[in-house]
């Protein structure tokens, strides 16, 4: 292992955990703590403990440790597979998509089906490297973003972490629920969680009342719209893990709702001199199921 690396443009994150985090990709992420926690990462000769230390270009970063490495499991290799990708923008910098409910993003344990960054790489067909900048779960569809090389994902991903972003889904949760610019705010994994939502139409189906709302999100913890809705008593409709099983049961019966709703419709930001808005319309089983219930 290299012990020692300057920081350059190309290698350059703000935060040392995170240059740490990149530019390490071998070791496993717990051990990185460990090493700036118990004093063995120095930066231009001196020892820094703190994860959030700024980094700038021409830093000496050292690791001076002399024991056993604890290092990741190598991952499979990620090999171009066929997949059909609804393109929403491309240019020279970037790939959006729409991406399709039940498609995972990356290859995870016993993950057998084709996934995105598999796809795109048989897209790509060897002209750019794809790297995704954000994720969306695996039944959560909407826009995604793949950025064409290492330098521009690393260049995206800041934007997207400073919140220099505008991102809003549309979602269909249980309850009815009023109002415009409601504002939720939680603490979710010790982070602080923050959305804001408009509700833009309410329906009944077999003495089950919905809302479906407008979501600008504020801040990406996981599963965040899914929690914050289900802690004020409103999960997201067709959601298993935090809402009503059996109100799910029903809405799949009859109005074929058979994943929750929830999708991730626009993104809009400034890169480059340029401003980005990418739009997904909602997926035809999405649309299936409003179109049921305004009946």
């Amino acid at each position: 292992m290299q012990k020692s690396i300057i920081v350059k443009e190309g290698n350059y994150y703000k935060r040392l955990d995170k240059f740490l985090r990149n530019n390490y990709e071998n070791l496993k992420l717990g051990f990185i703590y460990k090493l700036l926690r118990k004093g063995f990462v120095y930066v231009n000769g001196k020892r820094v403990k703190k994860q959030d230390f700024v980094l700038n270009i021409g830093d000496k970063v050292e690791i001076r440790y002399n024991g056993p490495l604890e290092e990741r499991k190598k991952e499979k290799s990620i090999l171009p597979r066929p997949l059909d990708l609804e393109i929403i923008f491309e240019d020279k910098n970037i790939l959006a998509i729409n991406k399709p409910n039940g498609v995972s993003v990356h290859p995870g344990t016993g993950e057998e089906k084709v996934t995105i960054i598999e796809g795109v790489l048989h897209y790509a067909n060897g002209e750019f490297e794809p790297h995704l900048v954000h994720r969306l779960d695996k039944h959560t569809s909407g826009v995604l973003v793949i950025a064409k090389n290492k330098q521009i994902a690393r260049e995206l991903t800041e934007i997207i972490r400073g919140r220099n972003i505008l991102k809003k889904y549309q979602a269909l949760v249980l309850g009815i629920l009023k109002g415009e610019k409601n504002k939720l705010e939680d603490i979710l994994d010790d982070k602080k969680a923050v959305l804001y939502y408009d509700v833009l139409n309410t329906y009944r189906i077999k003495n089950i009342p919905l809302s479906l709302v407008d979501i600008e999100l504020k801040t990406g913890r996981k599963h965040q719209i899914r929690r914050q809705f289900a802690n004020i008593g409103s999960p997201v409709a067709g959601d298993n893990i935090y809402g009503d099983f059996e109100k799910n049961k029903i809405l799949k019966r009859f109005v074929g709702l058979k994943r929750y709703f929830l999708h991730s419709y626009y993104l809009e930001f400034d890169y480059k001199n340029k401003r980005y808005t990418l739009m997904a319309e909602l997926t035809d089983d999405l649309k299936k199921v409003l179109n049921r219930l305004e009946r």
